[in-house]
């Protein structure tokens, strides 16, 4: 327990006086306590003296111990020095002993082998001597193995003696050889047996010899061999082109025959295939002579038959020297020599620069044809015309209506005399004289491209069709228009089939010349011959308007129509000529192009029916009524066209094609609409609806309202000091919500003008009274409040009834 005082100890202990009784009891055992911890102090004390004497005692002993253990291992090394001295006192002699065997056993191993080197060099300059062949191979191998052995003794002079002498002999062996070769191919094999026999054997000595004899031996054997082919193919009567299968029917008949005799060269030196190779190594050198001597150029069938029997022998030889594994190999070691000799620079194998040469007999001689098949290619350039030609006069530029595919026969008959063609000359070669012919190709397809463009009907040119108005136009009839659409099929299938021919030449021509296989200018050609033709198909509906927009200018008295009927006769017209052509080629085009068509056309037709409403003399109001009334029926006429040509537009060329032809007409009923505008208001009218205008249609359109010159003249001169358009109007127009199919409506056309006629009248108030026109014009009944023009009319009708409000002020001019 915590004890903070002696007192509070004690206090804690006796509380009470009662407790007091139990002091002396306590006192009694405390001093228990005291007396029994003094004892073990003592006993510890005690113990601790013992210890400290006995660690001393046990120090002073290991001590001691220490000292006698190195006391003894100084004696232990001294022994053992003692014994090694002795150990090698003992062995001394007999490590002389051992080297000086060794040294004996060396000698003796030596001279023996001497002994057997002087013997086998003896015995092999015996067995040269006699010209032993078979013997003299394996003594060679056995002398060789021994002179190995002496490579440390070169400095002795008996060695170098020996090899001397040894050299000496297989110079001699050398020269025995080579000297029996040459009577073989002189025709004395035939006649002893022997003979054979023999020089089978030499071909083992020949082997045994460093392997540049055998090369200089079958190299001497094949230009022996050759020294007669040479002879006979130099003179004057086979050096020539058409003489060029007789050289390999030569060397074929050569190995045949010599076939049996050409056993005797073993299997690895491979005499056929490296006499074959200098074979076309030769030939090729006297065709290079033959072709560049020629005084003239070369009779295309005779070159051709040439290059075709050197291809064939070529692949002969391929096939021959190619086709079993162990000839590879043997193909992979003759290459590895001739790289070697390439990469040493070697005068004598500069032609094995020759692709193909010591590596691939394809090409080896065929390809020094190379330089000389360009009247080979200008041969095919005037076959393709002709044929070209041919086609194009035999063409009848119609099809039947069974046809599925709506070109022209021709086309396909081009496509197919050129991959003949192609089919020909790629099996010749597939160099540069491929890609010579694959501009050749460019050529002819332009041509035919020129053929086509040349077949569409032409316009009017020259001084009097510029006189009479005709410059340009083109007539068409229905077979015309089905022969421009085959021409537009025909030129796309061009298109694609020649993209299509340069991606299948581009595969088979070299990979250096596949950059230079492009047809894109060709390509471009026949996209032209597309779009003229195209465009020459809507001239030509367009020349077939002529009549109907003069009847529209001139059969419609226009200044003196009474009253507003039905669409016009010009109308059902034009609906009639495109009845009678767009199914045609709705069904003939394809949605692309058709979709093209229908662009021009309706960008070509819009302005021309705005421009032509300036060549009327006079429109009444009536007259601007009816005009307005055969607008909407043409432009109706021009938005079925796609349904007309039964062809499925896509959402959005529709949505586009429908908006085009909206913008187009809206121009011609804008102007229809100024025209119907009171004379005070018809300058802010026209600077709303037309604020591209210029001022001389502006007058135009005061001529045909039929105002006179001097009435004119104030309302010119007020239009020209307020320029071309007016903000205010254009802005109160803007106000008014167009709706998709064009401009805002007439009647918010008229609105608008009113608006800014009224001085004080605000926008707000034009709306009221328009909401007022509109009431009036349902009460007319449905069958007055129609679409187009009729609402208009119910609109005007119902406002003339009013005896108030700003649109009144159109009736009052």
């Amino acid at each position: 327990m915590e004890k903070s005082s002696t007192l509070d100890y004690i206090n804690q202990m006796f509380p009470t006086e009662a407790s007091l009784s139990g002091v002396e009891p306590l006192m009694q055992k405390v001093h228990n306590e005291i007396r029994v911890v003094d004892t073990e102090i003592l006993a510890a004390v005690r113990q601790q003296s013992n210890s400290g004497t006995k660690a001393k005692e046990d120090l002073a002993a290991a001590t001691r111990a220490v000292q006698e253990l190195m006391y003894k291992v100084r004696e232990i090394k001294t022994k053992a020095e003692q014994s090694e001295t002795m150990v090698q006192e003992i062995c001394r002699d007999i490590k002389k002993l051992d080297f000086a065997k060794k040294h004996i056993t060396t000698t003796i191993t030596a001279l023996h082998r001497l002994n057997m080197l002087v013997s086998a060099i003896e015995q092999l300059q015996v067995m040269a001597s006699k010209r032993q062949y078979k013997e003299a191979s394996a003594q060679l191998e056995a002398v060789s193995q021994l002179c190995s052995h002496f490579d440390g003794y070169r400095d002795n002079p008996k060695i170098t003696e020996l090899r001397d002498k040894f050299k000496n002999i297989k110079q001699i062996l050398k020269s025995h050889v080579y000297s029996d070769f040459s009577s073989l191919g002189t025709g004395k094999e035939t006649e002893e047996n022997s003979l054979l026999q023999h020089l089978t054997d030499a071909c083992l000595v020949v082997d045994a010899l460093e392997p540049s004899v055998r090369e200089e031996l079958v190299k001497n054997f094949c230009d022996r061999e050759l020294i007669s082919y040479q002879q006979i193919f130099e003179g004057a009567e086979l050096a020539k082109l058409d003489k060029t299968e007789r050289r390999y029917a030569w060397v074929k008949r050569r190995l045949r025959t010599n076939e049996e005799i050409w056993k005797i060269f073993p299997t690895s030196w491979h005499v056929d295939y490296l006499l074959c190779i200098q074979f076309c190594k030769l030939t090729r050198s006297q065709l290079e002579d033959i072709l560049e001597n020629l005084k003239e150029k070369p009779d295309v069938g005779t070159l051709l038959m040439a290059l075709q029997r050197t291809i064939e022998f070529e692949e002969e030889l391929a096939e021959k020297f190619g086709g079993s594994g162990g000839t590879r190999n043997i193909v992979q070691d003759i290459r590895k020599k001739y790289e070697k000799k390439l990469a040493a620079h070697q005068d004598d194998d500069k032609d094995l620069a020759v692709p193909g040469a010591g590596f691939n007999f394809r090409g080896i001689i065929s390809s020094c044809f190379e330089p000389h098949l360009m009247v080979y290619v200008d041969f095919e350039e005037k076959t393709l015309m002709d044929n070209l030609e041919k086609l194009v006069q035999e063409e009848t530029w119609d099809m039947d209506d069974g046809g599925q595919t709506n070109i022209l026969s021709s086309s396909m008959q081009v496509f197919l005399i050129i991959r003949r063609s192609l089919k020909r000359c790629s099996a010749l070669t597939k160099n540069q004289t491929l890609l010579n012919l694959f501009k050749v190709f460019q050529r002819v397809l332009k041509a035919y491209a020129t053929k086509l463009f040349m077949k569409l009907p032409k316009g009017g040119t020259g001084i009097v069709a510029a006189a009479t108005g005709m410059d340009g136009h083109i007539k068409t009839s229905d077979k015309d228009e089905r022969m421009i659409c085959y021409i537009v099929n025909t030129a796309e299938y061009c298109h694609k089939t020649a993209g299509e021919l340069a991606e299948n030449v581009s595969k088979i021509i070299d990979p250096q010349l596949a950059d230079g296989v492009d047809m894109s200018e060709v390509e471009d050609e026949y996209s032209a011959v597309i779009t003229k033709a195209l465009v020459t198909l809507v001239n030509g509906l367009e020349t077939k308007f002529d009549i109907e927009m003069v009847a529209m200018t001139t059969r419609v008295p226009w200044a003196t129509l009474e009253s507003v009927g039905d669409q016009s006769e010009y109308v059902n017209n034009i609906k009639m000529i495109l009845n009678g052509s767009i199914p045609v080629l709705g069904t003939l085009l394809s949605p692309v192009y058709f979709q093209f068509f229908l662009d021009k056309l309706a960008s070509s037709l819009g302005p021309r029916f705005y421009l032509n409403i300036f060549k009327c003399k006079q429109i009444s109001e009536t007259g601007a009524q009816q005009m307005l009334l055969d607008t909407q029926a043409v432009k109706t006429i021009l938005l079925d066209i796609p349904s007309l040509g039964k062809q499925q537009q896509a959402s959005g060329a529709a949505a586009s094609y429908s908006k085009f032809v909206s913008r187009e007409m809206s121009k011609a009923e804008a102007l229809l609409k100024v025209i119907l505008s009171p004379v005070d208001s018809v300058a802010d009218t026209y600077s709303a609806l037309l604020p591209e205008g210029t001022h001389s249609e502006f007058q135009r359109i005061l001529d045909l309202k039929g105002l006179k010159k001097a009435d004119q003249q104030t309302i010119l001169e007020d239009f020209s000091k307020r320029g071309s358009g007016i903000p205010i109007a254009t802005s109160a127009v803007q106000m008014v919500p167009a709706t998709a199919a064009g401009p805002p409506p007439p009647v918010a056309v008229a609105v608008a003008v009113v608006s800014q006629q009224g001085g004080g009248s605000s926008y707000g108030a034009a709306m009221i009274s328009r909401e007022d026109v509109l009431t009036r014009a349902a009460a007319l009944g449905r069958g007055a409040a129609t679409t187009g023009f009729k609402r208009f009319l119910a609109l005007t009708e119902a406002a003339k009834d009013r005896t108030d409000g700003p649109f009144r002020k159109l009736f009052n001019a």
